[in-house]
């Protein structure tokens, strides 16, 4: 299927329904996406409106009910579970609100949790380590541990985890809700100029109007389907 080719998102038909109390709700209903890559794409809505179960069911941390998903050509349902947690440390880097950086472990050692997983030598994780904290403006930082680092000194910590091992993809859960406003727009223009010089994708699911402001894309669902999807021009 050419589609799945060219983007690294692909959604069609999807859906996904929760029983609560024995009365079926749909979360995400029939939605149909495609997502380029090295887009920088806000998916958005009211709380409610099936935006952080849609970014679970496109990471593979959450199945669907009906319909099929591809990330970076792969159809995500006929994986296995070890296939599945493999393809998504290998193709995913993650963001989130809370930073979900390990305390005890430097910002290096956070930084390349990631490779030491994959495998990859002690050199190249260290070289990655020192490359990507140079562009997050980082330098010098990474023997301190994050409780030793402001807010916003971990979710640049955060960002280069996510982006140390080029993934395909990089989804981020509301970076910015504990941030100040001063240092939340320093750090999207951050990753507003990463996506840019590294092709990298990003999809944020948010209700931040700086974020919205941002993205060249924005796809608003409402009641768990797409309401609208408007791509900013020369954004």
């Amino acid at each position: 299927m050419d589609k799945t080719d060219n983007n690294v998102i692909v959604t069609e038909g999807v859906t996904k329904i929760y029983d609560e109390n024995g009365v079926p709700v749909k979360a995400v209903n029939e939605v149909d996406l495609t997502i380029g890559y090295g887009e920088f794409t806000a998916i958005v809505g009211p709380s409610g409106s099936g935006k952080t179960t849609f970014l679970n069911i496109i990471s593979g941390l959450d199945s669907v009910t009906s319909g099929m998903v591809w990330l970076g050509g792969k159809e995500l349902s006929r994986m296995s579970g070890r296939e599945l947690s493999d393809y998504r440390r290998d193709s995913i880097g993650f963001i989130f609100q809370a930073y979900n950086l390990i305390p005890v472990l430097t910002v290096e050692e956070n930084i390349e949790y990631i490779m030491l997983l994959q495998g990859r030598p002690k050199e190249e994780r260290r070289e990655r380590v020192r490359e990507i904290l140079e562009r997050v403006g980082l330098s010098g930082y990474a023997d301190r541990v994050p409780p030793k680092l402001s807010g916003g000194q971990q979710q640049r910590v955060a960002v280069a985890r996510a982006m140390v091992a080029r993934p395909k993809l990089v989804l981020a859960d509301e970076p910015t809700a504990n941030l100040d406003s001063k240092t939340g727009a320093e750090l999207l223009d951050m990753m507003r100029e990463l996506n840019q010089s590294t092709g990298m994708t990003f999809v944020f699911s948010t209700h931040d109007q700086m974020i919205m402001q941002r993205a060249t894309r924005l796809v608003t669902l409402k009641d768990g389907r797409i309401f609208s999807d408007e791509t900013k021009t020369g954004g």
